[in-house]
């Protein structure tokens, strides 16, 4: 396949509405792909802007050609030399028209683009998810734009237009994959359909298949076997290794000629399965451990490779395997990092809380073209559907009447998951039997009525209850928590980027407009207005997410696989400069409580549950210590140590005892240790795992204040 960038630059004009005819004067250059809010003069511009590039072109007998908008958001309509080609709503997503007939020497290719602000963010009519409404992002950020490559491809009478590859089955020799095609030919014709399954990091021979195929004029659609002979599984990278495959699919004469059209992917050979929310890869148990993931940047186009692979090794070095993309669809080279690294996804569809009825039609085509478009990357294990559908914007009027409506809504009935979440969910599942497919995130368990889904927990943050007594009393609820978490300021260094160095000349009002501040609910944990110096703030304010952090990953650790499946904290990274529940700010600077939640997830664990973390003096102290292991490796002999350390640096209490560690086992209590002190300080319980070779330390502040 041989394209043709259209990258570059390229004119825009803002317009109130779209013509027939654009003056000639006034256009503005800018450089395609990017957002137009990146150009100085658009830089809070919402609506409508016409796109223009000139460009020559030399076409090349016998061949057929499509102009490719890779991504637009949102809604466009293209034309090449004055001749429409054709509309299209969605901005994830390529569209394609065929421009053989309208393609000349000299060429005009223009491109209406509308990317509205949403009015009413409690009927919503764009399928935008983050980007149009969400308290993690600057609500001044419009996403509008050419964002993705615009290309002319270049192939033979015959070119493909849709692979799906589904795994029939997997045996311990072979795996059987059905390989369906789409392709679009000119003519009737008897051509060859060519199958190369090759390794992409790992050594072997490559596997190939050949089929010859009758072909009617326009579209094609083929289903043909292909039986990979011991095939290399795709693993996280917690688990083994993530073999990936480079398939290669041909369609033309055969032989030695030069194929009509070629398309090359990733894929990687995997079974995924979701039991009462534990997941299987494989056939293996996988104890989830991971974060959500917003927009890498609040200007998606300026996402590359290179920064996905900073991110994504982020995660990995945190012990994640896997990142919720939250209400969004990601930069294509996203999912070929996941791919690569073998870390999972879980793929929310763009729906993020409340939405008009007339959407549905429109969401269940978008939901279609999302499942074909990222459907062969073995990363991808979960579809969602939508998130938290029962949140309603809180108005500035009557706070008691926005509450009772949202209760209903969350409990009894909304018809956002009701109505609109249940046929989205049957339809994916119809399309994609290989994934699990999750209705609503957040969803509450009603009794009678409804199971529920995953859980967002936020105490400790929204509400004012103890985090760790209410997870103790949640049951079932806590079988997957997909978000959980607290503000914090990032470091200092980054904070005085977007903020003043001293407290007294911040503007707090544009922290909260445009920098995700809750400053309320931030007041109500650290009494913001005690502080003097910025410094402490930032210090303070990490203090506190460690703190909550911790106490939400033991517990649940504590409960792994009784019932809990998975944890994904809230959240992983700043898409724009903010003050908001990420552990890496937006220069990915990690803070403080990123390395902390690096060792809450560390694969061999050994933590305690402490019922405060301040006592009096005199106070007897339970400390339960507890071993966890989510490898699949086992350790018959390993010792547990526990030490009290004041701050002066003396232990004052030592205790060792020896243990084992099964392969992915649950949390067991290995010691109950009783502390009791005569003097009040600080001091510092530190827990010592020695295993295979290896050390693992944890700790815990203990402050003791006088009887």
């Amino acid at each position: 396949m041989q394209t043709t960038s259209l990258n570059g630059t390229w004119q825009l004009l803002p317009v109130e509405e779209f013509k027939d005819r654009y003056p000639e004067e006034g256009w503005l250059e800018m450089d395609v792909p990017s957002h137009w809010q990146q150009h100085p003069d658009l830089e809070f511009h919402a609506g409508k802007v016409v796109y223009k590039r000139e460009f020559s072109f030399r076409k090349r007998k016998g061949k057929r050609y499509r102009l490719r908008l890779n991504g637009v958001f949102y809604r466009s309509t293209a034309y090449l030399n004055a001749q429409r080609l054709g509309e299209n709503e969605g901005y994830f997503f390529p569209q394609e028209y065929e421009v053989t007939g309208f393609l000349r020497g000299k060429n005009t290719l223009l491109v209406e683009v509308e990317c509205p602000d949403e009015e009413d963010k409690q009927s919503k009519k764009l399928i935008m998810g983050v980007f149009s409404h969400w308290d993690a992002i600057d609500p001044l950020t419009n996403p509008g734009g050419i964002w993705l490559p615009a290309e002319i491809v270049e192939s033979g009478d015959v070119y493909i237009r849709q692979i799906r590859l589904r795994l029939r089955d997997l045996a311990d020799h072979d795996a059987q994959i059905e390989v369906e095609v789409m392709v679009d030919a000119a003519t009737p014709i008897s051509t060859e359909l060519r199958i190369t399954f090759s390794p992409q990091n790992f050594e072997g021979a490559p596997q190939s298949f050949q089929h010859r195929i009758q072909l009617t004029r326009g579209d094609n659609e083929l289903s043909v076997p292909a039986t990979v002979e011991e095939p290399r599984l795709w693993w996280t990278h917690d688990q083994g290794f993530p073999h990936l495959y480079r398939v290669t699919i041909q369609v033309g004469p055969g032989g030695r000629k030069k194929p009509s059209d070629s398309v090359e992917f990733s894929y990687g050979v995997r079974t995924f399965e979701m039991h009462d929310w534990i997941a299987h890869l494989n056939g293996r148990r996988l104890f989830v451990k991971g974060n959500n993931y917003g927009p890498g940047d609040t200007r998606l186009a300026t996402m590359t490779r290179e920064r996905f692979e900073q991110d994504l090794m982020l995660a990995k070095e945190a012990n994640m395997n896997m990142l919720r993309l939250h209400a969004h669809v990601e930069h294509p080279a996203f999912y070929d990092v996941a791919d690569e690294l073998g870390i999972l996804v879980w793929q929310d569809f763009p729906l993020q809380w409340g939405y008009d009825k007339e959407v549905l039609p429109e969401a269940l085509r978008q939901a279609e073209v999302m499942v074909d478009l990222l459907r062969n990357h073995p990363s991808i294990v979960v579809w969602c559907m939508h998130n938290e559908p029962g949140i309603r914007p809180e108005p500035s009027g009557r706070r008691s009447s926005w509450s009772a409506q949202t209760l209903f809504a969350l409990l009894v009935y909304n018809w956002n998951r009701d109505v609109m979440d249940r046929k989205l969910k049957r339809r994916v599942e119809e399309l994609d039997d290989s994934r699990f497919v999750v209705r609503s995130s957040g969803e509450w368990s009603v009794p009678v009525f409804r199971k529920g889904t995953d859980s967002h927990l936020y105490y400790g943050w929204y509400r004012d209850q103890d985090a760790t007594d209410k997870l103790e009393r949640l049951g079932r609820s806590i079988r997957f928590v997909s978000e959980f978490g607290a503000q914090s300021f990032p470091r200092y260094d980054s904070s005085v980027k977007f903020m003043s160095s001293e407290l007294r000349h911040v503007d707090w009002n544009r922290l909260e407009e445009r920098h995700s501040l809750q400053r309320e609910i931030m007041d109500r944990w650290l009494s913001i207005g005690s502080f003097t110096d910025l410094k402490e703030l930032v210090e303070a304010s990490q203090d506190y997410q460690i703190a909550l952090n911790r106490k939400y990953v033991d517990h649940l650790r504590y409960h792994k696989y009784r019932p809990t499946g998975g944890i994904l904290a809230f959240s992983f990274h700043d898409p724009n400069p903010a003050i908001q529940w990420s552990v890496i700010d937006h220069w990915r600077v990690p803070k403080r409580s990123y390395y902390h939640l690096q060792g809450a997830f560390h694969p061999q664990y050994v933590f305690t549950l402490l019922d405060n973390s301040r006592y009096r003096v005199g106070d007897e102290i339970a400390v339960p210590i507890y071993v966890v292991n989510d490898s699949h490796e086992s350790y018959d002999e390993v010792t547990v140590g526990a030490e009290v350390i004041g701050a002066d640096g003396e232990r004052t209490t030592q205790a060792s005892f020896e243990s084992a560690l099964e392969s992915d086992s649950e949390a067991e209590l290995v010691r109950l240790l009783h502390l009791r002190f005569r003097e009040p300080g600080e001091r510092t319980l530190r827990l010592r795992l020695e295993y295979g070779g290896e050390v693992f330390e944890n700790e815990y502040p203990l402050v003791i204040t006088p009887s």
